[in-house]
């Protein structure tokens, strides 16, 4: 079986830059073997086995010795013959050793190729293909385990599921088109609404897993806001368990947004703490709050910070009318070890009230749990797979034309357009329906080599 397509010969340094034991070229293309045969000086090389060889250049000199390996198309990554080279990782002889794969033929590969043509060739689907990216981006052990759930196809057996699903109702809907005057009827014997309630669920379901894995694969921003000397430098520096806030008794310390990136059960967390938001004629400091509004733009949760031993003031009301009407927010009373109050969490005119001490800790770990909770992060991730934004976006689109075709099932027509247009949505996810712009822009975030 050969390719999807006819390859051109490329080549990669697999391995990351700089020094290392170990150094790793990666090549593919078609009919490689007299390939593999020219790089060590003749021999040939058995197919899925290392050869322990010198690697020569082409007047026959040793340019560094190691082991080769090849592997035929289509029993390879990329579905294509695959060499690679494991040599010592110094970046000369790792260089020399590329120059003398192009003087053979093959070109420099592009960001993400060898996985581009993995999926061209039907190895991998597009949700498993970016789940390569993902498992080496990878921030968190859970992280680790979700992206490698979806590299062995967890999330795309999901997606397949729900495809057919909707494939069997569509078929169902469709064949009713042949005879007007009975449609109807033949939906309403057939359950198609209840078929398509069902499958409304299952999505639904999914779409409550896929968000988790986008929280894990994105991590969730958080964004610290409040008065000056609130001690926002103190909590931030509390939940990263590190001084990374210049803390002092002094109003507008921080002048500008410090970013700090912690894990909380296994949840990337990206801390922005910012500058106390307060009428000023300090330039540098009007510069860090208009800063903190733009922050706070970006954020998934605010954390508005009171003083406990003042409450909410008018200044505090003033800032809260600012924030985005639809930003979650948690209020922080903070110094309660100050007020002599005890730590712990309420909720008050429906707002979420956290008391703790950012000094003394107590009442953090009631935050943590709380964020948690409040972007729907139950903490098991054993049985979550990564997701990206695009992935929850096709699925959002999915969901609405479902939701259409369960308002209009009565217009056959109309009810069968909502379904195909579902099902493209979800098609997009794993690439069986993918405009090739949009595999462009995927594949050249991937590293070189990958």
């Amino acid at each position: 079986m050969m390719p999807a397509y006819a390859p051109v010969t490329i080549c990669a340094i697999a391995t990351a830059p700089g020094r290392g034991g170990v150094g790793v070229i990666r090549i593919s293309g078609s009919a490689l073997l007299s390939f593999a045969q020219a790089i060590s000086g003749g021999k040939t090389p058995k197919p899925r086995y290392a050869t322990y060889t010198d690697f020569v250049a082409a007047d026959g000199s040793a340019i560094d010795n190691g082991l080769l390996l090849y592997f035929p198309g289509p029993n390879s990554f990329t579905g294509e013959d695959v060499i690679e080279l494991q040599g010592h990782g110094g970046p000369v002889v790792m260089n020399m050793l590329l120059a003398r794969c192009v003087e053979l033929g093959a070109r420099l590969a592009e960001p993400g190729e060898f996985t581009k043509r993995a999926f061209l060739n039907d190895k991998l689907d597009l949700a498993q293909a970016e789940s390569v990216a993902d498992l080496i981006d990878a921030a968190s052990e859970s992280a680790v385990r979700g992206a490698l759930k979806s590299l062995k196809g967890a999330f795309s057996h999901e997606i397949h599921q729900l495809t057919d699903e909707l494939i069997t109702l569509r078929m169902l809907v469709e064949a009713t088109l042949d005879f007007p005057d009975e449609e109807i009827d033949f939906l309403e014997a057939a359950d198609a609404v209840g078929k398509l309630g069902r499958l409304r669920g299952s999505l639904e379901r999914v779409q409550g897993t896929a968000r988790q894995g986008a929280i894990l694969r994105e991590g969730m921003h958080v964004v610290l806001v409040g008065q000056p000397n609130v001690g926002k430098s103190s909590l931030m520096n509390a939940l990263a368990g590190d001084e990374v806030a210049i803390v002092t008794d002094i109003a507008g310390t921080t002048r500008d947004t410090v970013r700090e990136e912690i894990v909380i059960d296994g949840v990337p967390v990206h801390v922005i703490d910012t500058a106390g938001l307060r009428e000023t004629t300090d330039v540098v400091e009007r510069i860090g709050i208009e800063r903190t509004w733009q922050a706070v733009e970006r954020a998934d949760v605010a954390l508005v910070l009171v003083d406990s031993r003042e409450g909410v003031t008018a200044e505090v009301n003033a800032i809260l009318e600012r924030l985005p009407v639809g930003l979650p927010r948690i209020f922080v009373f903070n110094k309660i070890d100050l007020a002599n109050e005890a730590a712990g969490e309420s909720e008050e005119n429906g707002q979420t009230i956290v008391r703790l001490s950012a000094h003394t800790l107590q009442g953090v770990d009631i935050l943590r749990a709380r964020l948690l909770a409040l972007i729907g992060f139950s903490g098991a991730s054993e049985g979550v797979y990564l997701a990206r934004e695009r992935h929850l976006d096709a699925i959002r689109r999915a969901s609405h034309h479902l939701e259409m075709a369960a308002e209009i099932w009565q217009q056959v027509e109309l009810f069968a357009e909502e379904l195909r247009l579902a099902q493209n949505a979800l098609s997009e996810i794993t690439g069986e329906f993918t405009p090739d712009d949009l595999l462009g822009v995927i594949f050249s975030r991937f590293c070189i080599g990958k």
